[in-house]
């Protein structure tokens, strides 16, 4: 197998094993899409300019295809108004023959407690720019309901659809990390088996001078760790990392300890 070609395997085989969010209807109201995720081989040329969502995007109309059950009608529709555009309708599908909006979503979340006062509001970005809440808020009041809108009316028509039957759900996968301290924490809103690993900051990182270390690109966040890749060791590490910490960015690492366990986490710059 090419080298590109078995990096977007990995890829796709990490987005695969990513879960969803939740199930049901449990966080605000939002209907989660259900798939069966089948391991399979990915055949596709994929821009590797792309940034992470619009490659993710890329898996998921692969992973769609592969599914029987499901024929996509559209993906990626700008709705206008105007010449401006109001927003986009990531994916329209047939599931049994029922229409489906289908909002895409995959992110990494960090457990804050300090942040917010429920489950959901503790979790934010990486860097602190952005939040669980805020990106379900824009589902709710923005993203969904632009279905609605008289510009997306219009589009529906030329695909013979008819909003009434159109039912919305939201395929959101998540990677969360937790604080080191609280590794044992329960959730109860969100789907525990999206706990991915921990976070540190550059105090704690101290505690592991004997593992050895690994920063993979963004779009290798995706990949499941494995021993097979540079390791550097923590002095080595140290200085990399802190080039990351002084831009306020923080990099998702993969750390290997003594006994040969790999694991995930974020180095924190706050």
């Amino acid at each position: 197998m090419h080298q590109k070609t078995k990096i977007i395997q990995k890829r796709y085989d990490g987005f695969l094993q990513t879960n969803c969010l939740w199930k049901g209807k449990t966080v605000y109201e939002l209907h989660a899409f259900e798939i069966i995720a089948v391991s399979s081989k990915i055949n596709i040329e994929i821009d590797e300019k792309l940034r992470l969502g619009k490659y993710i995007e890329r898996f998921i109309s692969y992973q769609l295809q592969q599914e029987e059950s499901i024929s996509v009608i559209s993906e990626n529709v700008q709705i206008q108004r105007e010449k401006i555009t109001l927003g986009e309708l990531d994916c329209i599908i047939l599931k049994d023959e029922k229409p489906i909006h289908l909002e895409i979503i995959y992110k990494f979340y960090l457990y804050d407690p300090s942040v917010g006062e429920t489950e959901i509001a503790h979790f934010i970005g990486p860097n602190r720019k952005d939040s669980l809440v805020e990106k379900l808020t824009k589902l709710k009041e923005k993203q969904l309901p632009l279905l609605y809108s008289a510009e997306c009316l219009e589009y529906l028509k030329t695909i013979d659809l008819d909003v009434d039957k159109i039912e919305q759900q939201v395929y959101f996968k998540a990677q969360l990390f937790v604080p080191l301290s609280e590794e044992n924490i329960v959730l109860i809103k969100l789907n525990q088996e999206c706990i991915g690993g921990f976070y540190i900051n550059k105090k704690e990182l101290e505690q592991f001078k004997d593992c050895k270390f690994f920063i993979p690109n963004k779009k290798d966040w995706l990949i499941i760790p494995h021993k097979n890749v540079n390791w550097e060791n923590f002095h080595q590490f140290k200085e990399k990392s802190y080039e990351y910490l002084e831009r306020e960015f923080s990099p998702l690492c993969w750390i290997k300890k003594s006994n040969g366990e790999i694991n995930k986490l974020f180095l924190v710059w706050w």
